[in-house]
């Protein structure tokens, strides 16, 4: 074969891959089409933001203190530790004057990419759970649907509204001394006051980060099972109450910095195609 041929004919190979890669469906399209979880043992494979999940558990609808919110999302699947934590969390709530919990997203039934909003909740591990002062475990599946969260923020974040309570401190120091529990991410404002508010150890506010848009609910991250051996914890938050870095974040809200005079450019983030995740979830994806 000449050159020229022999050029043309990888240009025509290279050309066919690509069109290959760009025909796959994406990731979120798969997962998202899952009404059920795989009938293998549970298991986290992969990342938070890029992985999936076997042998979920789906949580029931509601329960004695607790209902799962906006039903027809099917993503109040979890790996039965997560299942396990969110039950008692909620028993935790009715301690404080609450009649349980209201329960947003955990994870598809076999996680993965979601076909809309979270880029975490990918490896059953990770549960948003409203802030919401549950008074009536009645509500309807339509209900569900059209409630609305309620908000618990002011000045955008910097501190907390009339709305916070003592019951909201409590329910989220009880999830974060779960030795399960590797994360939660709520809004500044929210860590400040816990530090401020906490008069006994704070060892625990360690797990408590603040993050944007988590005033309406706050979000739960278990570590990685010890029997899932393809699962991929994220690194530990920094030595220390975190206290002092979350007065900084309120700091640079009431006072932001001058913007930097050479800003990185920030990629757009590239949608998953099967490929892209771990092996083991193309066998999670195609199993009963």
């Amino acid at each position: 074969m000449g050159l020229r041929k022999s050029l043309i004919w990888v240009t025509a190979a290279f050309a066919l891959c690509v069109s290959n890669a760009h025909a796959e469906p994406l990731a979120k399209q798969l997962f998202g089409a899952k009404r059920t979880a795989s009938s293998h043992k549970a298991a986290a494979f992969g990342s938070y933001a890029r992985g999936c999940a076997s042998g979920l558990k789906q949580l029931p609808e509601t329960g004695p203190t607790w209902q799962a919110m906006r039903l027809s999302r099917n993503r109040n699947w979890g790996h039965p530790q997560l299942i396990d934590f969110a039950i008692k969390l909620s028993r935790e709530a009715r301690k404080h004057g609450w009649a349980g919990l209201y329960f947003g997203d955990f994870s598809q039934p076999r996680g993965g990419p979601m076909l809309s909003g979270h880029r975490s909740h990918q490896i059953g591990l990770d549960a948003d759970i409203w802030l919401y002062p549950v008074s009536k475990l009645n509500l309807s599946r339509n209900a569900r649907e059209n409630i609305s969260a309620i908000s618990m923020r002011r000045s955008n974040g910097a501190f907390v509204n009339s709305r916070w309570t003592r019951a909201h401190h409590e329910i989220v120091k009880a999830a974060a001394k779960d030795k399960r529990v590797a994360r939660i991410f709520i809004f500044p404002g929210a860590k400040v006051q816990m530090c401020n508010d906490e008069k006994g150890n704070k060892k625990w506010l360690r797990k408590v980060r603040p993050w944007w848009g988590h005033h309406y609910h706050f979000h739960v991250r278990l570590a990685c099972p010890k029997d899932s051996k393809g699962c991929v914890n994220q690194d530990p938050p920094p030595a220390g109450d975190g206290c002092a870095e979350a007065q900084q974040w309120v700091n640079n809200i009431l006072n932001p910095p001058p913007p930097p005079k050479n800003p990185p450019k920030v990629k757009p983030r590239r949608e998953y195609r099967l490929g892209d995740l771990p092996q083991a979830c193309q066998q999670v994806l195609v199993s009963n």
